[in-house]
């Protein structure tokens, strides 16, 4: 490796090293964590009890519907996240929210550029053959609604992407980082936890597994992307594409299809074609990691 290839590092973990503690991180991720469970709790009530007073039905069901709205509030929710982490921060380590970002125009020019990189990469993509899953894409939204819908669910997928990223990249990595130089140590440690977060055997079944190895595998090198740029641009730019090409364009049908133009013609938990999809996936990984790359590259 290349021993420039993180210098940019030392700047975006240096306002964590005056409180760098292991006790004020445990603290830390214990208080953000009930902040975001009780504002979570409150919100959700706020919700369901104007949408119950306005018709929009009653009770947790309405949560669970697969609608646009029901997607918007989810992922809204996820900004509690980012208010938890804020919390942490300033409380326990005394410094400012902002600092979980890295420099404002290093974050700027790192996210646009790895956009730009990153989107165009998927774009040809979607387009090149081939075009289905072994089986026909399955309508899930006519395409008048879905365009929409398109700005506000962009605007909504950012702020949950970007609460994931402030979380695991930005705060979690921050702190070890300042404490243990080792990059197995503030690399793997956060995305131990990003997969512990996507292991759902509920859902996926025998799958689930391997749902969280890829999900630790991308916290791994969206670890690697923010030590190069010394912000969480990068990560956060390849995050949202991820996100919107998963909840807008073709979504599992499992859940969460509210926003989705298509869905595949298999669930999470089928055991032998998501397996055959997910070295696929895998692949597209390492690709646009690597676009990424190649984009802040200076």
């Amino acid at each position: 490796m290349n021993p420039n290839a993180y210098a940019a590092h030392a700047a975006f973990i240096a306002p964590a090293r005056a409180r760098s503690e292991a006790w004020r991180l445990v603290a830390g991720l214990v208080l953000a964590f009930f902040a975001y469970v009780m504002l979570n709790q409150i919100f959700f009530q706020v919700v369901l009890g104007l949408t119950s007073a306005g018709g929009g039905g009653s009770g947790q069901d309405w949560l669970w519907q697969e609608s646009a709205p029901a997607m918007y509030v989810l992922l809204f929710s996820f900004a509690f996240m980012s208010v938890g982490a804020g919390l942490s921060v300033r409380l326990l380590h005394d410094r400012s929210f902002a600092s979980l970002l890295g420099p404002k125009d290093r974050l700027r020019r790192d996210f646009r550029a790895t956009f730009v990189m990153v989107a165009g990469i998927t774009l040809l993509i979607f387009i090149a053959p081939p075009w289905d899953m072994g089986a026909d894409y399955v309508p899930n939204m006519p395409l008048g609604k879905w365009l929409v819908l398109f700005v506000p669910s962009l605007f909504f997928i950012l702020i949950q992407t970007s609460a994931e990223e402030i979380v695991f990249r930005g705060y979690v990595q921050q702190q070890l980082a300042a404490r243990f130089d080792h990059p197995l140590i503030w690399m793997v440690l956060p995305s131990v936890l990003f997969a512990l977060g996507h292991y759902l055997p509920d859902m996926a079944g025998e799958n689930a597994i391997w749902i969280a190895v890829w999900a630790g595998l991308f916290g791994i090198l969206m670890a690697d992307l923010t030590a190069r740029s010394g912000s969480l641009g990068p990560a956060i730019a390849v995050h949202f594409i991820n996100n919107v090409s998963a909840f807008m364009f073709i979504s599992l049908p499992d859940e969460m299809t509210g926003l989705a133009l298509y869905l595949t013609p298999f669930g999470m938990d089928d055991p032998a074609i998501l397996r055959t999809w997910l070295p696929v996936d895998f692949a597209m990984m390492i690709v646009l990691w690597l676009a990424a790359r190649l984009a802040i590259r200076r």
